[in-house]
Formats: C-alpha cells, sequence, structure tokens
C-alpha cells in the first residue's frame, strides 16, 4: 500500500524555520521530521512513499538524492574518482517526489497524488507531526468496515500546565496533560481511490467539504488513537519534540 504524504504547505506559524526550508525538511535530532513519519511506516512495512510537494519542494528532492552521501561512510580515491560505499542505505524505500503546486490546498494536492496512483487503496498524513500510531491495526480497521475514508482521532496536546487547587494552595500540578475530552483530526488516513469524487479541485482544503461530505454519507470512519500525538505547529511544539527526541523519551520512535 501506498503512502501519501502532504509536504507542500508555508508552515507559516513556524516561520522562524520554514522562511529556509519546507516545514517537512525541520530537523529533529538531526534529521528532518519527514524522515520520522516515513521511518514510523517503514517499520510496519509500508515502504513505498508519494511525497506531495509544493512550497521549497527543491529542498526535499535533493534530501532524497543526495540521502546515501548524507547518511553512509564512504572512501573517495581522488586518482581515479572512485566512490567506495561502506554499506549500503539504510532505508529499503521507494520514494515518489511528485510537484503538486506551490499554492495548492490539501485536498487538491491530495487529489493530484490519486489521479496519479494505480491502487485502490492508499495512506496518508501531513508531514508536520508524529505519533505512535499502530498503522497496522489502522489498516486492518479500515478493511473491516468497507468504507471510503478512516481518520485517525487523537486527543489534543494542551498548551499548557494545569493546576489544581484547595483554597489557594496547588495540590496537583500537571504539566502539558492531554485534554480529558474531545477528539481531533490527527491525520494518519487510509482512503480508497472513490475519494476523490469528493475533492474539487486545487483550491479545495481536504479538512472542509470532502471530510463534512464523507461524513455526511456515512463513509467516513475514526480509528480512535488515545496515546502519543504531538504536531510541529509552533517553536514550542519543536521544541518539546526535540528535547522528547534528545532525552530518549521520543514515543513515535517505535523502530528499532
Amino acid at each position: 500500500m501506498k503512502t501519501i504524504i502532504l509536504a507542500g504547505g508555508f508552515g507559516t506559524r513556524l516561520s522562524e524555520e520554514t522562511d529556509l526550508r519546507p516545514k517537512p525538511m525541520v530537523e529533529i535530532g538531526g534529521r528532518p521530521i519527514l524522515w520520522h513519519i516515513m521511518k514510523m511506516y517503514a517499520h510496519y512495512g509500508f515502504n513505498d512513499f508519494s511525497i506531495a510537494l509544493g512550497y521549497k519542494g527543491e529542498m526535499i528532492k535533493r534530501f532524497f538524492l543526495d540521502y546515501r552521501l548524507l547518511t553512509s561512510s564512504l572512501t573517495v580515491s581522488l586518482n581515479d574518482e572512485k566512490i567506495n560505499w561502506h554499506m549500503g542505505p539504510e532505508e529499503d524505500w521507494n520514494v515518489d517526489l511528485i510537484d503538486t503546486g506551490v499554492g495548492t490546498m490539501t485536498g487538491g494536492r491530495l487529489k493530484r497524488m490519486l489521479s496519479s496512483v494505480e491502487r485502490e487503496t492508499v495512506m496518508m498524513t501531513y508531514g508536520d507531526g508524529v505519533a505512535n500510531v499502530d498503522i497496522d491495526k489502522l489498516v486492518e480497521f479500515h478493511h473491516s468496515h468497507g468504507k471510503l475514508a478512516i481518520v485517525t482521532a487523537v486527543r489534543p496536546p494542551a498548551r499548557f500546565g494545569s493546576l489544581s487547587f484547595d483554597g489557594d494552595k496547588v495540590v496537583g500540578f500537571a504539566e502539558k496533560p492531554q485534554l480529558g475530552e474531545g477528539w481531533i483530526n490527527g491525520g494518519y488516513f487510509v482512503f480508497e481511490s472513490g475519494v476523490i469524487e469528493y475533492i474539487e479541485g486545487d483550491e479545495t482544503y481536504l479538512e472542509r467539504e470532502p471530510l463534512e461530505r464523507l461524513a455526511h454519507d456515512g463513509q467516513l470512519m475514526a480509528f480512535k488513537h488515545s496515546e502519543f500525538w504531538q504536531p510541529m505547529d509552533t517553536m514550542r511544539d519543536l521544541q518539546t519534540l526535540r528535547e522528547r527526541w534528545d532525552s530518549q523519551d521520543a514515543p513515535w520512535k517505535v523502530w528499532a
């Protein structure tokens, strides 16, 4: 099954980083968040990717063109310009890099990608967040109900710590707890090809009319994921992800 990753947005809320690079290329632990997302899917055996490019897409192309050079040890013989690679590439990935337009919205990018994919069932997620979603269970759930689409529903992380009081005395403190109620769109979709009929064109936001109509038609199911999920929308989010990676407390690192 092919995995589509939307990687073409401007990332304006993270402009300190995205003025220089596309948001999926912002690094956590020395590797782009896009790499982290792909490693998670590959852990479950899904190694076939299609990346929907837009803003500064040439930087993502360059990363994969130079991937072996950037991640492998090698010996260069300057006399005859031969290169001896000390090992093969770490990943067994097939990566399609598809330009989907700089100004294209999320629904338009998905429609363009679905038009180029021959397979009936695809997965899709955003290129700016990580989670420890069990992809095998996600796919199994999709095949169990026969609907056109699945969205992974997650609990949004709170932006601030919560306090509990006894009068003026603090009796409880929780740093950035997840909200106790409410579910939001966490990405990690599974789509049948028929979803393309719900998307009008390049200016369509997937999160508006397409998903609303799919829900109205009874064709959208929710895979509830109550464990770790973290978007990378702000510098605070990015710092949180970097700190968790550096402290070896990264729940999305499901690979060995």
